[in-house]
């Protein structure tokens, strides 16, 4: 980045309302934080590009932000093969919302986005589905170290043991001071938990969790498996190594979920459910840097996730 262009960890929510509401300027600061070494062609990964000109006619405005690939000819903007590409809403808002989204703790409903930023609540909860859809996981490297393992259900009415039936299960997988995933299952058997863990953590890791029986026969191929009892009120128990048995992150992590789920949205649907959760993990794991550098994290999601309407419903 130059002097001139803004740092990530500069950004906030009175800057882009300030300086990026005008939507050359918006899109100006899209390309930075997309390309920082200058644009590459979408289609084909050439960074030879060169830019466009066009003229507006009487059909149509002059398409501002137009680059033209050397190697394979074909024109692009910045929000081609992106989260953005189709969408009428100038990129102005789609910063704000993205903003929003990764600075927001307790996440924010669709309703409250549509007021902020005057637009309908269709428009809002379909910008809110793509970004979330831009957030999710992607990661295939594995978790390892101390990895602490638990699952939470959510949804239904009325307490867990009542309406188990009409909640869901979301697993949650957590490195010590580390990246984390998150899994929703139908249910907690020893199948899904096996397939989760062998997705997503390696073999070498520590695990802990609590006394759930459906982790004991997956866990014999890990190296080690710590359990807390928590039927006996035990919570964290010091282990020969010095470390520490108990699955206190993967409850602070839920409780953040569900301050989502309860607190903003009331309502999340089973279809829905992992791309909430992939929300939460993505700050999860975006924690330790501030809110511009999370949505410029963010924004480095975006490449090769196009979400129709249709797909999102």
């Amino acid at each position: 980045m130059t002097e001139k262009e803004l740092k990530p960890e500069e950004l906030n929510l009175v800057t882009l309302a300030a300086q990026y509401s005008d939507e050359d300027k918006a899109r100006g600061l899209l390309e930075q934080m997309r390309w920082p070494d200058g644009p590459i062609c979408p289609h084909c990964k050439h960074n030879e590009v060169y830019i466009i000109t066009p003229k507006a006619t009487s059909k149509s405005p002059a398409r501002k932000g137009l680059y033209c690939c050397a190697a394979c000819r074909k024109q692009f903007t910045v929000k081609v093969g992106t989260i953005f590409e189709g969408s009428h809403i100038p990129i102005s808002k789609w910063l704000m919302a993205l903003f929003i989204m990764c600075s927001s703790k307790k996440s924010i409903s669709s309703h409250q986005l549509h007021r902020m930023l005057g637009i309908t609540y269709k428009t809002a909860w379909f910008m809110t589905h793509r970004i979330r859809y831009a957030m999710g996981g992607d990661s295939t490297k594995k978790l390892s170290g101390i990895v602490e393992v638990d699952e939470t259900f959510v949804g239904g009415k009325g307490s867990r043991d009542t309406t188990l039936a009409r909640k869901t299960p979301v697993v949650a997988l957590i490195e010590r001071d580390g990246n984390m995933r998150t899994a929703v299952v139908s249910n907690v058997t020893q199948k899904n938990l096996g397939r989760v863990l062998n997705e997503s953590v390696s073999k070498n890791a520590i695990v802990n969790t609590d006394e759930h029986g459906a982790y004991r026969n997956p866990l014999k191929e890990f190296k080690q498996h710590n359990t807390v009892v928590h039927s006996k009120y035990e919570y964290s128990r010091k282990l020969d190594d010095g470390t520490k048995a108990g699955i206190n992150t993967c409850e602070s992590f839920f409780s953040l979920l569900k301050r989502g789920v309860y607190g903003s949205w009331h309502h999340v649907s089973r279809e829905h459910l992992p791309k909430y959760a992939g929300e939460f993990e993505f700050r999860w794991n975006n924690r330790k840097v501030t809110d511009g550098e999370r949505m410029v994290a963010a924004v480095g999601r975006i490449e090769g996730k196009r979400l129709t309407y249709r797909q999102a419903i």
